[in-house]
C-alpha cells in the first residue's frame, strides 16, 4: 500500500452524528458510506421538520415533553421550516444528515429542549417518515403534471377528431385512423397509468413513525395521533413490516413512474416518426426543433428524442430497485439509502418530461390532407369489404373480390368512413375517458394532506 493511501486511511473523521458516542470513524469509510446522502437529504429537509413537529406534539401528549419545552421546540422547528421554504437551509460540512442538522440547530438555539426530540424514535423511522412524506409530495406533483397533459390530449383529440390519418400494423399501412383516436389513445393510457400511481400513493400514505428501529418502543407512543397530524391515511401497524416496507414502497412507486414513462416513450416515438419527411403528419414551429450543422433542411425532433431516452431509462427503474433490495432479510440494511439515488432523480426527470410533452403539444400542427397521397389508396380496403358485407355479400366473398380488385389495379374505394361503435373514429368516448380520469383524481385526497401540513406549520 502506498504511503498516500496509508495517510488517507489513518485519517479520522469527526462528523456530527446522532449515533456517535466517543469513537470517531475513518474518513475513507465515512465518505464511502455517506455517499450522496447529504445531497438528497437536502430535498427532504422540510419533511424532516414536519415529522418532528408531529412527533414532539405526540411526546407532550404522553408526558415525555412538558408544555414549556414543546413551545420552544415548536417555535424553532417552524422557524427552520420557514428557512427551508425560503431556500436558506443547508446541511453544514461535518454534519452527517438532515436529522443531525435539525437537531443541532435546535440544541444551539434552545438548549436542552432540543435534545429531547428524538425520544421514542430511531433514525430508521425518522428516515422512513421523511421518505414517505417526500414521496407523497412528489407523487402529488406527478399526478398534477399528468392531469395537465391528459387535458391537453383530450382537447387535441376533440379539436382534430374529424382529421383522418393512416393506421399502421407491422409499420405497414393498415386502416383509417384519426388524430382524435391518436391523441385520445394517449389520454386513456395516462388514465390507466394513474391507477398505478394511486396504488403507489396509497402504499406510501401510511405512517411508519413509532416503529423506531423496527421493533417498536417501550414508551407509550400514540401513533394514531402522529398519523392524524401528518395527514396519513393510516399506519404501517406492524413495526417490523414498517421497516420491511422500505424498498417495497420504492419498488411500487418505480412501477407507477415507469408506467407513465412507457406512455411518454411511445408517444415520443410516434412524434419523431410523424415529424419526419416520410410521414409529415405533424409539424412544429422552427423554434421547437433543431437543425443540422451541414444539412440546412433539417428539423430534428430533439425534444421528443431526449424524452424517449429519458423515459426508456425510467422503465428500467423497477428492475434497478428490485436488484438493490432482492433477498435482503428483514430489518434495516445500509444499502437501502442508495434507493434515493434511483428515485429522487427519477421524479425530477418524469416531471420534466410531462411538462415538456404538454408544452410541445400546445404548439403542434396536424396535417389535414394526409390521405390525398396515392400511397394510402389501399387504406380503405377493409372499409370496402365491410360495405359489401353490410349489403349482403358474405365476408369471405367480399374479402376475395376486394383483393382481386387490388391485384388487378381496379380498386377505387369510397374514402368515407362510418365508424359508430364506442371508441371508434366517429364515437371517441372521450367523455367516458375523462369521467374515469376525474373519478380517479378524487381518490387522491390532496386537500386533507395540505390541511394537515398547514396545521403543523402555522
Amino acid at each position: 500500500m502506498r504511503s498516500g493511501q496509508l495517510h488517507i486511511i489513518s485519517h479520522i473523521c469527526t462528523m456530527s452524528k446522532l449515533w456517535q458516542k466517543t469513537t470517531n470513524v475513518n474518513e475513507l469509510v465515512e465518505n464511502f458510506t455517506v455517499g450522496r446522502d447529504r445531497e438528497f437529504d437536502q430535498q427532504m429537509a422540510a419533511f424532516d421538520v414536519l415529522g418532528s413537529l408531529a412527533h414532539t406534539r405526540m411526546l407532550q401528549s404522553i408526558g415525555l415533553m412538558d408544555s414549556a419545552d414543546l413551545e420552544l421546540v415548536q417555535h424553532e422547528l417552524k422557524a427552520i421550516y420557514a428557512d427551508i421554504e425560503k431556500g436558506g437551509f443547508t446541511i453544514e460540512d461535518g454534519v452527517e444528515d438532515v436529522h443531525s442538522q435539525v437537531e443541532m440547530l435546535l440544541t444551539q438555539r434552545i438548549g436542552d429542549a432540543g435534545k429531547k426530540i428524538h425520544s421514542g424514535r430511531s433514525r430508521n423511522d425518522q428516515v422512513l417518515v421523511d421518505l414517505k412524506l417526500f414521496f407523497r409530495s412528489e407523487l402529488q406533483h406527478i399526478v398534477e403534471e399528468t392531469e395537465t397533459l391528459f387535458r391537453q390530449l383530450i382537447e387535441l383529440s376533440e379539436k382534430h377528431k374529424d382529421v383522418l390519418l393512416p393506421g399502421y400494423t407491422h409499420l405497414q399501412v393498415a386502416m383509417p385512423s384519426s388524430f382524435g383516436l391518436w391523441f385520445g389513445a394517449y389520454a386513456e393510457s395516462l388514465a390507466d397509468d394513474l391507477e398505478l400511481v394511486l396504488a403507489a400513493y396509497r402504499i406510501t400514505n401510511k405512517n411508519p413513525l413509532g416503529s423506531a428501529a423496527g421493533y417498536g418502543s417501550s414508551f407509550p407512543l400514540n401513533r394514531t395521533l402522529t398519523t392524524q397530524l401528518l395527514g396519513f391515511d393510516s399506519l404501517n401497524y406492524n413495526v417490523v413490516y414498517a421497516q420491511m416496507g422500505r424498498g417495497k414502497t420504492e419498488r411500487i412507486i418505480a412501477q407507477a413512474l415507469s408506467s407513465i414513462a412507457a406512455t411518454l416513450a411511445k408517444m415520443a416515438m410516434d412524434q419523431a416518426l410523424y415529424l419526419s419527411q416520410n410521414f409529415a403528419f405533424v409539424s412544429y414551429p422552427d423554434t421547437l426543433t433543431t437543425g443540422s450543422s451541414i444539412m440546412p433542411h433539417k428539423k430534428n425532433p430533439d425534444v421528443w428524442e431526449i424524452m424517449r431516452g429519458k423515459c426508456n431509462r425510467l422503465q428500467a427503474l423497477p428492475t434497478d430497485v428490485a436488484m438493490m433490495t432482492t433477498n435482503l432479510p428483514s430489518g434495516y440494511h445500509r444499502e437501502l439509502q442508495l434507493l434515493k439515488e434511483l428515485l429522487f432523480p427519477a421524479f425530477a426527470d418524469l416531471k420534466h418530461c410531462l411538462q415538456m410533452a404538454t408544452f410541445m403539444l400546445q404548439n403542434i400542427t396536424v396535417n389535414t390532407d394526409i390521405l390525398k397521397d396515392p400511397k394510402y389508396a389501399y387504406l380503405f380496403s377493409v372499409e370496402e369489404v365491410n360495405r359489401m358485407v353490410l349489403n349482403g355479400t358474405p365476408f369471405r366473398d367480399a374479402y376475395k373480390q376486394v383483393g382481386i380488385a387490388i391485384e388487378q389495379g381496379d380498386f377505387n374505394p369510397d374514402k368515407t368512413v362510418n365508424h359508430t361503435h364506442e371508441g371508434s373514429i366517429g364515437n371517441l368516448g372521450n367523455e367516458h375517458i375523462t369521467a374515469a380520469f376525474d373519478k380517479l383524481l378524487t381518490n387522491f385526497d390532496f386537500a386533507k394532506v395540505d390541511e394537515a401540513v398547514k396545521g403543523l406549520v402555522e
